[in-house]
């Protein structure tokens, strides 16, 4: 998928963004960034946003340079200002826009979010997001993740897209270094014999991840017919159970999927009556796209999904950017984890992070006077939570690395009713604080699992 806006802005760089409007039309808001240090509890349909009721300039509003799709954002602001936080129920809203045509969907999400909200274009059908956008009005912005392995004809559309709409496209891309790593140990095509996850996990799943980190709300082309199996009951908009927004933790990204009722005939009688760009490989009997190894045609009687990793078990044939559509069950197959056996897929792989066995995690908690403090994950893999917070807390134990402070990994689903006596485990993920002076951990009791929240944790103990 890719961020795009629709003025000359270069690629995305994390620090600006072109919008769709033109320098005589007002812009979209710039938001300060506030942390919230409490937050009473709420259903998972809830969520929080905030709205500055003041003119209060913010201070130090200098652009900083990551791999998030943000805007320029203030990194404090002005003491004296009150932030007022309202919450929404998105589960009513989704209600009330049942039958609300994409169109109005559409220009719903846009004027809530403003330049917080992004459209995730992956080159095919979804195109005609782009176009809901464009007959709104109002500025938009779209995003890609180029995995590295599309088809050609993807990239034609891209292009083809960014001309038509004169709109820059703001691509993700996967991390380098990961890739390499994967592939020099496993080869080009290793998912076709261990499944597709791993791959995915690397090329589209942790590069959404870092996009969705700057935006308090995305869009998707996430239609119910286009898998029974996992898609069936997607809303119009919802709070998105998987991934974390600008503000961090659960709840603090809403996802908005405006063609979630249309039919497959619809969209493209739509697209062709209002001659939009769209991807040659539809054509060619590409119904649904995604890589090129990953993706081939299908025939007429065939559903579109068929089309995409054939040789797996038809249930679940999600890559991990919609996991939150499987059931607890298909989830768990997705990981390999069926019934409750445990997976081979783990999480939370870096060389700067400890994996501790059940002896190590009982040694660190009895030890008293240890030579550094730890910080360690109590996770399950196939935890969404878990899943959510891996690029932090892999990105924690980077600016960890050499600091003094050891970060580890415990995997407490194998281990569940001794976490649970001994380690404080409520749910997945837990994460302790093993002070150097002590052999009692500290629980960080916040949702917020974004990689400044935890730093901040860690940094009180040091």
């Amino acid at each position: 998928m890719a961020l795009a806006s629709t003025s000359s802005a270069s690629a995305i760089t994390g620090s600006s963004f072109s919008r769709s409007i033109s320098a005589s039309e007002p812009k979209a808001p710039q938001i300060g960034l506030v942390r919230l240090f409490s937050r009473p509890n709420l259903p998972a349909s809830s969520v929080y946003y905030s709205q500055r009721r003041c003119s209060v300039e913010p201070l130090h509003a200098e652009s900083k340079r990551n791999d998030s799709v943000a805007p320029l954002a203030a990194s404090s602001v002005a003491p004296g200002v009150v932030e007022e936080v309202q919450v929404e129920d998105y589960e009513g809203l989704a209600k009330d826009l049942e039958n609300a045509s994409p169109l109005e969907i559409m220009d719903k999400a846009l004027e809530k979010f403003g330049n917080d909200i992004a459209i995730a274009f992956s080159g095919a059908e979804d195109v005609a997001l782009i176009e809901y956008a464009h007959l709104t009005g109002r500025p938009f912005r779209v995003f890609s993740l180029d995995t590295g392995r599309l088809n050609p004809e993807t990239y034609k559309c891209f292009d083809e897209v960014e001309k038509h709409y004169g709109i820059h496209i703001e691509y993700m891309f996967p991390d380098a270094v990961e890739v390499q790593a994967l592939v020099r140990s496993k080869g080009l095509f290793s998912f076709y014999e261990d499944g597709h996850q791993e791959c995915c996990r690397v090329r589209k799943v942790r590069p959404l991840r870092r996009a969705l980190k700057g935006l308090r709300a995305w869009i998707t082309g996430q239609r119910k017919d286009q898998s029974p199996g996992t898609r069936s009951e997607v809303p119009v908009v919802q709070v998105d159970p998987v991934f974390e927004g600008l503000d961090g933790g659960i709840g603090s990204l809403v996802k908005w999927n405006p063609v979630a009722n249309v039919g497959s005939k619809d969209i493209w009688d739509f697209l062709r009556s209002m001659n939009v760009p769209v991807n040659t490989l539809h054509s060619q009997g590409y119904v649904s796209i995604g890589c090129e190894p990953c993706t081939r045609p299908v025939l007429p009687w065939q559903h579109e999904r068929e089309g995409r990793w054939w040789w797996e078990d038809a249930k679940a044939k999600e890559c991990g950017l919609h996991k939150g559509n499987l059931k607890q069950e298909d989830a768990a197959e997705l990981n390999g984890n069926v019934k409750g056996e445990s997976t081979d897929v783990d999480i939370f792989e870096s060389q700067n992070l400890v994996s501790l066995t059940r002896d190590g995690i009982e040694n660190l908690a009895r030890l008293e006077g240890k030579k550094e403090p730890w910080i360690v994950v109590l996770y399950a893999p196939w935890c969404r939570f878990c899943q959510a917070m891996e690029g932090s807390y892999v990105e924690l134990a980077d600016k960890l690395a050499g600091t003094g402070v050891k970060v580890g990994k415990f995997r407490a689903d194998t281990a569940k009713e001794f976490a649970q006596r001994e380690l404080q485990l409520d749910s997945f993920p837990t994460i302790l604080f093993f002070p150097k002076h002590s052999s009692r951990p500290i629980k960080y009791p916040s949702e917020k699992r974004d990689v400044d929240s935890l730093m901040a944790f860690v940094n009180a103990f040091r």
